[in-house]
């Protein structure tokens, strides 16, 4: 299984998946420390990658997103962003609608 076929699978198999530099309980970087604490906040239960882990991995999240940098999350299997974009949907009140849409108000 190629490294994008595993990378699917983890996506499409996991409703929240962050992957990040280290792991939410030792964040190797501040953005994926502050992204994995506003998951926290969001009372979201999430899957984390560590990208740190495997170089195949920290090349191939960029390559299946098209996106430049890690922490990357993915909610059912689309890609919200990273740590900027993350800190504006959740300042905004956007990210806890994405996360949890049976709880959005009507």
């Amino acid at each position: 299984m190629s490294v994008q076929e595993q990378l699917k699978e983890v996506i499409e198999s996991n409703e929240v998946v962050l992957f990040m530099k280290g792991t939410p309980d030792f964040p190797q970087c501040g953005f994926s420390g502050r992204t994995s604490q506003i998951l926290k906040a969001c009372d979201t239960r999430f899957a984390s990658v560590d990208v740190l882990a495997d170089d195949a991995v920290r090349q191939g999240i960029k390559e299946y997103s098209n996106w430049p940098t890690v922490p990357q999350l993915y909610v059912r299997g689309e890609f919200i962003g990273g740590c900027d974009i993350m800190t504006q949907l959740y300042e905004s009140g956007e990210l806890q609608k994405i996360l949890n849409p049976e709880q959005a108000p009507a």
